[in-house]
């Protein structure tokens, strides 16, 4: 079986949901982390990490819009609203530092006029931990993630 991602939430390639989209900056979304789940793990799996990561925005380097590291490797699934204040992030998971300046889910935001490519990512890795705190930015945990990945699944939406 291939590693994938899926949501009852989001759709690859559909448009992203108004409970997902950011509250602030113009947009008035829930601000809810979607729920995710994936199957299909590469053998050898220890932990996981979920990152949602905008290509599109204007900074020359992206935008972290959600990251959870350690993710224990019996864990399958992220409740809707994980993210977001709400019960469901396993013990020892870790969400860190997204370019909105703090840890947690950041919905979708582009500027006004543009659509924007959303992509949550579920990363398979060969070790238990990685070495990051809540402060830790989105590039520092991609950085660990290089070094240990086993493989990736990814789901796409758009928002404009």
């Amino acid at each position: 079986m291939a590693f994938r991602l899926y949501s009852h939430d989001l759709q690859d390639g559909a448009k992203m949901p108004e409970r997902q989209v950011f509250n602030g900056m113009g947009y008035h979304g829930d601000n809810l982390s979607p729920h995710l789940a994936w199957d299909g793990a590469p053998q050898g799996t220890k932990s996981f990490v979920v990152t949602v990561y905008d290509p599109d925005a204007p900074t020359g380097s992206g935008w972290w819009h959600w990251v959870v590291a350690n993710i224990p490797a019996q864990v399958r699934e992220l409740p809707q609203g994980a993210g977001s204040g709400m019960p469901g992030l396993p013990a020892g998971a870790v969400q860190t530092r997204t370019d909105f300046g703090k840890a947690g889910y950041g919905g979708a935001a582009p500027p006004q006029g543009e659509s924007h490519r959303y992509q949550f990512t579920v990363h398979a890795l060969d070790v238990e931990n990685i070495e990051v705190d809540e402060g830790a930015s989105g590039a520092m945990v991609g950085f660990n993630i290089h070094f240990h990945s086993l493989g990736s699944a990814t789901l796409t939406v758009i928002y404009s």
